[in-house]
């Protein structure tokens, strides 16, 4: 038996035509933004979440936690992170780039 895979743009094209698959991606972004930007650091600062985990005194799966932005981190824990990467923790506001629904 063959598979066909299909490229996930294909499939995403479809997605976004359903008005309930948007509501519900645009209201992950703000979870999206934050799980990009720990990875971001952490990858610029070329370490792994083990060594990230050391550095901030927890363990390599709660670092996990942190980068799937399936959780809310504090400004705590988002400025041991930016400690441990070597970074510099900077919170910002900026206008959405749609109108709000």
């Amino acid at each position: 038996m063959t598979r066909k895979y299909i490229p996930v743009e294909e499939v995403a094209k479809e997605w976004f035509k359903d008005p309930k698959f948007v509501e519900a991606y645009d209201a992950l972004e703000e979870e999206f933004a934050i799980a990009q930007a720990l990875i971001g650091a952490r990858v610029t600062a070329q370490m792994t979440q083990e060594q990230v985990a050391e550095k901030m005194g927890t363990t390599q799966a709660a670092v996990a936690r942190l980068e799937s932005g399936r959780r809310m981190p504090s400004t705590s824990t988002l400025r041991k992170y930016a400690d441990a990467t070597g970074t510099k923790l900077r919170i910002h506001f900026e206008q959405p780039s749609s109108p709000a629904r």
